[in-house]
């Protein structure tokens, strides 16, 4: 993959090496909302909006970064994840609401 898009790889400075990152993609304003993990934002986004990768996030087309939240360790980010996941629906757009009201893609703010 590391051939098909040379650009990506001017955000590594983003990255961190041993953190993580939740994250909540959703195809339009309250639409199908999905919570993610991973230890590179810009990638795995990038990943989701490409649909590089099959399943839930492709199937829905959830391309629109609105929520995430950075931690110093990956296994913080894993349970911070795990928590979100079993939230009520209402309480995940709660919390997108209150950081992100006009549901704008954040990922152009990555890059």
């Amino acid at each position: 993959m590391a051939g098909l898009v040379p650009a990506i790889h001017a955000f590594h400075n983003y990255r961190m090496t041993n953190g993580g990152y939740v994250y909540i993609l959703t195809n339009q304003p309250n639409g199908v909302l999905y919570v993610g993990v991973t230890n590179d934002l810009v990638r795995r986004v990038f990943e989701h909006r490409s649909g590089f990768i099959d399943g839930f996030t492709k199937r829905h087309r959830l391309k629109r970064l609105v929520y995430f939240e950075q931690f110093d360790d990956i296994q913080t980010a894993i349970q911070r994840e795990h928590n979100i996941k079993h939230w009520p629906r209402a309480w995940k757009i709660r919390k997108i609401m209150v950081h992100n009201p006009e549901w704008h893609d954040l990922y152009e703010t990555l890059i």
